[in-house]
């Protein structure tokens, strides 16, 4: 079969976002230079044989994440057994055993040792095998692999070899790390989920060099031969030098043509690589650390007493032997019917001190019941039925996934009573990573009637506020407590109910993903009758066409669902399905609208041409796509963050900036996150000249390129008009507020590590129940990041101490944050989490617990005292790196 399915005819030349924009290969710069040490990988594309024999013998696709392995497990599991000290004492004591001054037969001590180390060792291996058949759930997954001829079959992950051609299907993981070399789309596009490598959720695009697009069946490859070199294997997730030679041309490569290992394919039907970095050479295992050895406080406070308990020991048994050897120096002698029969040295008043000796280690031995081996063979009994009574616990229970809680390790169970700090993650932790189109301001007017979580729960706060207000006042008069019951109790609770019944009504109506907006005022094509028809129109159109999303048509239902870069993107597009503008279609370079309500009666098909796409990055934070309606109007459609939107408008462009703030400010503050929305046309001379620089930059070869595009881009994003803004809202996880109350409630102190701003993790605190009304909030935040890069970073630190000092009176910042109830931080990157929880597990000396469910989370979960991952949408890296693992933060 020539083709393994019918290949997509999907051209997106013109949708390069700047990190996969196509480099001319004729150049005068050429390839990349490769000289130096670090730069030594010669990779033989499909011809694997080359690299079974040294210097081109790589690592091969295997991985493990155990302790132990056949050959290593005995000595290295006997070695962690013997650090504890009470084991390496009744070593010594078993070992003394066997010699002639002994009181105890040898196997009365040497089969309480053998009890106790052989039960840790066995759970040890227990833990260990549960960790290896992880690994080889991976390692025997099938990939199907070019074997020769233009033949492809099933090879597990682990035979995969270097050099080796690979063909992935959608939604398939990445068996190594890969160069692409072609899609099912003609122009070499793909779209990679990296939620297991980052906890992203957002789509990557990837592009192949021109020249393997031909590369498009498996026939194709039936005398394919490549050579490339590049870096050496090394954990930057985001650089890559190399250069390809094919066809007697070298082509420089970057990250936009490298598919990293345990990264999904999404969104494209197929493609094929050839393996460049596999197994542990690859750039997530580089990335990976070896799980920390972690002991529980009560094992090391019983370290402590053995200490105590064995120089006692050593105390009494070295009085005995003196004694012992004062009595037969002095006394033995008159002693005559004590005399021994052999003459063994033991007893001879000639040479006491070989007595005393002699005596000491019989004391030892004798005394040795002081040191409680009992206690050792108890406490771990009492941990693996402890374990398996967390594993069968019916509470963590999730029916969704069908997943129970996990004791991935036995020896923290105890610490869980312990806990005085817990530090969590956000985004999929504490909240669902769903966002619902919930409200959006249009030309000045407010649209959305729905509540949020935090609205629900201020009321709710309020209520009960107000009744205990009630009973304070109980003792003051009948007349004012009738009153107070009438008035103030009675007016918040029927406030309180229309929010709540409103919400339930609501439920009872098919959920529709992404939207949860309700306002007949633009529901069911009644925008048609606003004053503001146009901005209207365009508002809708901004969200069904400024998007890189790929539609996907749901045969049971009926309706397209839309596999989008992000959680927001795709809420925007089920929100202007339901306005009445339908993304149905991506073919070649436009993209097709379905208008129902546009004009009445009608069903009208649209096409737009994306004439070029300027795509969001955390840098730009905006998108912007630059498109020819069917009149051949230019329109230039932008969406982003409202601070970077609002300083690129026109003077004429303002007219609705002061309305859309207030708004915007209202939204933030009931934790939605907000997007602005604007546009401006183009006349062809305007456009035609800017696309030129355009061109250019992006085939540009030079250092500067990404700084000419950014540099481009600029000089269209300007001057915009604003249409409005939108309103997400990202659902917290079932009973999250009442987990945190209880958790309070417990004098637990709750630390939030999330990379929102300072408003919105604000908010959410609010919602979750973690900020509560009467609480002192402190916020100390680094000033103006502008002002930062031009002076420097003492200046910064300058201030924030300044904030520190005023905040708590001269005490350092974890003094002030372990005097806080709840901390929020906001802004925080991978590291930082894991720098935080190392500074609160440190500064403090109590027990802390971290808590994540992303990729992004492993460093934090591993430095903590106890790490607790949840396998949820962010892949299972958190759970593998945990010591425990759940399905929901919830409380039970």
């Amino acid at each position: 079969m020539a083709r393994g399915r019918i290949r997509e005819r999907l051209r997106r030349s013109h949708l390069h976002p700047f990190s996969c924009l196509r480099p001319n290969a004729n150049n005068s710069e050429g390839p990349n230079p490769l000289q130096g040490p670090g730069f030594s990988r010669i990779v033989h594309c499909n011809q694997p044989l080359k690299h079974q024999k040294k210097p081109l013998k790589y690592c091969s696709n295997y991985i493990s994440t155990t302790k132990y392995n056949i050959v290593t497990f005995l000595p290295k599991a006997l070695y962690e057994q013997f650090h504890r000290l009470a084991n390496l004492y009744f070593l010594v004591a078993a070992a003394l055993s066997l010699t002639a001054v002994t009181p105890f037969t040898p196997l009365s001590m040497i089969l309480p040792l053998a009890f106790v180390v052989g039960l840790s060792m066995a759970k040890e291996a227990l833990e260990d095998w549960r960790r290896f058949a992880q690994d080889m759930k991976v390692n025997s997954r099938k990939a199907s692999v070019h074997k020769e001829g233009g033949v492809f079959g099933y090879k597990p992950w682990q035979k995969i070899q270097v050099g080796d051609v690979v063909k992935v299907e959608k939604d398939q993981f990445f068996p190594a790390d890969l160069l692409l070399l072609s899609t099912s789309y003609d122009d070499g596009i793909c779209y990679v989920e990296t939620m297991n490598l980052d906890g992203e959720t957002n789509l990557k695009v990837k592009r192949s060099l021109d020249v393997t697009l031909p590369l498009e069946d498996d026939e194709s490859f039936k005398n394919f031969t490549g050579i490339i070199k590049c870096e050496d294997p090394n954990p930057s997730l985001y650089t890559f030098v190399g250069n390809f030679e094919y066809e007697r041309q070298v082509y420089p490569l970057d990250p936009s043509q490298i598919l990293l290992r345990d990264s999904k394919l999404r969104n494209t039907s197929y493609v094929y690589g050839v393996v460049i970095f596999t197994g542990f050479d690859s750039k997530v295992m580089q990335n990976s650390t070896k799980s920390p050895s972690k002991r529980s406080k009560i094992e090391k406070k019983m370290d402590k007493i053995i200490y105590i308990l064995l120089s006692l020991l050593v105390l009494i048994s070295s009085i005995s032997s003196i004694g012992f050897a004062v009595k037969i120096k002095y006394q033995m002698p008159k002693w005559e019917y004590m005399q021994p029969k052999f003459d063994n040295n033991l007893y001879d008043p000639g040479n006491p001190g070989k007595s005393g000796v002699a005596h000491l280690i019989t004391a030892l031995i004798l005394y040795g019941y002081l040191i409680p081996i009992s206690l050792y063979v108890s406490i771990e009994i009492v941990k693996v039925f402890q374990a398996r009574f967390i594993n069968q616990d019916i509470h963590m229970y999730d029916e969704e996934t069908g997943n129970t809680a996990q004791a991935r390790t036995s020896n923290l169970n105890e610490e869980l009573g312990q806990v005085e700090t817990i530090l969590s993650d956000k985004t999929g932790t504490l909240t669902c990573n769903q966002m619902d189109f919930l409200k959006c301001s249009i030309a000045g007017t407010a649209y959305g009637v729905r509540s949020t979580e935090i609205e629900l729960a201020a009321a709710k706060q309020i209520a009960m506020d107000l009744e205990e207000q009630d009973t304070q006042n109980i003792n003051v008069s009948r007349y004012m407590k009738s009153a107070n019951k009438e008035d103030s109790r009675g007016g918040p609770e029927i406030e309180l109910e229309s929010v709540i019944t409103s919400k339930c009504e609501n439920d009872q109506k098919p959920a529709i993903k992404g939207f949860n907006f309700e306002d007949s005022r633009l529901m069911h094509g009644h925008w048609l009758n606003e004053p503001n028809q146009e901005a209207l129109l365009l508002f809708f159109r901004i969200l069904a066409i400024c998007q890189t999303a790929v539609p996907e048509l749901n045969e049971e239902s009926g309706m397209f669902t839309y596999e989008a870069e992000s959680p927001d993107e795709a809420a925007f597009l089920a929100a202007a399905r339901e306005f009445g503008f339908e993304f149905y279609k991506r073919t070649q370079s436009s993209v097709f609208i379905r208008e129902k309500y546009a004009h009445p009666g009608r069903l009208i098909e649209r096409e737009f041409k994306i004439l070029n796409s300027l795509e969001f990055t955390s840098k730009r934070k905006r998108m912007s796509v630059i498109v020819q309606d069917e009149d051949g109007q230019i329109l230039l459609l932008c969406k982003g963050a409202d601070s970077i939107i609002f300083d690129r408008l026109s003077k004429n462009g303002r007219i609705h900036e002061e309305t859309t703030t207030k708004h915007l400010t209202e939204y933030g503050e009931v934790g939605l996150r907000t997007l602005a929305l604007a546009y401006k046309k183009l006349d062809e001379p305007e456009y035609s000249a800017w696309n030129n620089e355009f061109v250019k930059a992006k085939t540009s070869f030079s250092i500067d390129r990404e700084a000419m595009l950014e540099r481009v881009a600029d000089m269209m994003e300007k001057d915009l008009i604003l249409v409005g803004a939108t309103a997400v809202e990202d659902k917290l996880q079932k009973g999250v507020p009442q987990c945190i109350d209880k958790l309070a409630q417990a004098g637990l102190k709750i630390w939030v590590l999330t990379g929102d701003k300072m408003e919105t993790a604000i908010n959410i605190g609010y919602s979750c129940s973690l900020l509560r009304q009467g609480m002192k909030r402190i916020c100390i935040t680094v000033m103006n990041s502008d002002v930062v890069a031009q002076d420097s970073k003492q200046a910064a630190k300058e201030n924030i101490l300044m904030q520190i000092t005023n905040s708590s009176q001269m005490h350092h910042f974890l003094a002030l944050a372990v005097g806080c109830a709840s901390v929020i931080c906001c802004r925080v990157s991978p590291k930082q989490k894991a720098l935080v929880t190392r500074l609160v597990k440190e500064g403090t000396k109590k027990t802390t617990l971290a808590i994540g469910d992303g990729a992004n989370d492993v460093g934090m979960i591993q430095e903590a005292d106890i790490g607790v991952g949840i396998s949820g949408v962010e892949g299972m890296q958190a759970v593998m790196a945990s010591d425990f693992s759940i399905s929901q933060f919830r409380f039970s």
